[in-house]
């Protein structure tokens, strides 16, 4: 869970990663609290991972400083670079890294090698450190005969068995199993809110930063797009790229008619003259550019003429998809085309002239 005492205990100032021309960090800053569970999200080559390898030592940075506890672990400007073995991190690899000639207690002893324990002192930590991750019965099986959610939870134990200050994540479960995966994220999440250790996690599935995360920071071509906490970041996203990225968004072209408060009102520009109310992220000026941005299940179908035109796209049902547990609608609006979620017991049939009836204080004005 994360901590609200301690702020700041892993601090990232404006750091930068070029190779050549390149920049695949630009200038990203951002603080980790002691206890928190924080995950970098986003596409292949946004600089999730590159950031990642730099935190724990992998890379050297070419601007910017790290801190870990109040000391700068690499500030290349003052020519200070602590190797990885020196800035007290686990890290759980995509790959596992799990030693297949070695037994599962010896894989977990590994991660102890550089610290001067008794033998009984080790042996009491290998022991309660794979009961925390269900393994203790396995304590001598080889590291060959265990299934991939196995290997994965040695894997966890090694990284926190000698109770590192942060423990990173490389994108640890992409190669489980979907419905191992999802299991396995409740676990994770389990484990880090019992045992309180500091985490940072790196993905691309955005149904597992929404899971595991207490704050997730969206990034796209080595820059920070949002930092929130799930809900903040899939109900108000920042702009249409962290809008489009997380779940799934109907985004329309449109125009600010004027503004009210914190409402906007806007047509599109599929359909002129129907005027939308929506809620905004930062401040819009009449006459501006937008999208209009709307999840499916924030909006609802009518096939009887709406009671009031504001607030309504008039289309007609281009698309059905049974998605068990609702159906997936396409409604043609113009040349654009949305998507609307409803109950099963919602049955249109295609080409019916229907009434999208939007959410005002859920769909969103994004600056363009």
């Amino acid at each position: 869970m994360r901590g609200a005492e301690t702020k700041g205990f892993l601090e990232v100032d404006r750091i930068e990663k070029n190779y050549g021309a390149m920049k695949a960090v630009d200038r990203v800053s951002f603080s980790l609290a002691k206890g928190e569970f924080l995950t970098l999200l986003g596409p292949s080559g946004c600089g999730k991972t590159t950031s990642l390898r730099a935190i724990a030592g992998f890379e050297t940075i070419s601007g910017g400083k790290i801190s870990i506890d109040g000391e700068p672990v690499s500030d290349p400007a003052n020519n200070i670079h602590l190797p990885p073995e020196r800035r007290q991190f686990g890290m759980v690899f995509q790959s596992y890294a799990v030693w297949p000639h070695m037994s599962v207690a010896e894989n977990v002893a590994y991660g102890l090698h550089n610290l001067k324990l008794s033998r009984a002192e080790r042996d009491q930590r290998i022991r309660r450190v794979l009961a925390k991750v269900g393994l203790e019965a396995q304590l001598d099986r080889p590291a060959t005969m265990l299934s991939g959610g196995q290997q994965q939870r040695v894997a966890l134990a090694r990284a926190i068995v000698y109770e590192p200050k942060v423990l990173l994540f490389d994108e640890p479960l992409s190669n489980l199993d979907a419905k191992l995966r999802e299991a396995m994220r409740l676990e994770l999440r389990r484990l880090q809110a019992e045992l309180g250790i500091t985490s940072l996690y790196v993905t691309h599935d955005q149904e597992e930063a929404m899971v595991v995360s207490d704050r997730v920071i969206v990034m796209r071509g080595g820059h920070i797009q949002q930092i929130g906490s799930p809900s903040d970041i899939y109900d108000r996203p920042a702009n249409r790229f962290v809008a489009d990225f997380i779940g799934s968004s109907n985004l329309l072209e449109a125009k600010v008619l004027r503004c009210q408060g914190k409402a906007a009102f806007v047509e599109t520009a599929v359909l002129p003259g129907a005027e939308i109310a929506c809620a905004t992220v930062g401040a819009l000026e009449p006459g501006s550019n937008v999208t209009l941005s709307f999840r499916p299940e924030h909006a609802t179908l009518s096939v009887e003429p709406a009671s009031s035109d504001q607030n309504v796209l008039s289309g007609h049902v281009s698309g059905r998809i049974n998605m068990g547990s609702h159906l997936d609608y396409r409604v043609a609006i113009g040349k654009a085309e949305v998507r609307v979620s409803a109950p099963r017991s919602v049955e249109i049939p295609l080409s019916q002239n229907v009434a999208v009836v939007l959410d005002r204080d859920r769909s969103l004005a994004l600056a363009s």
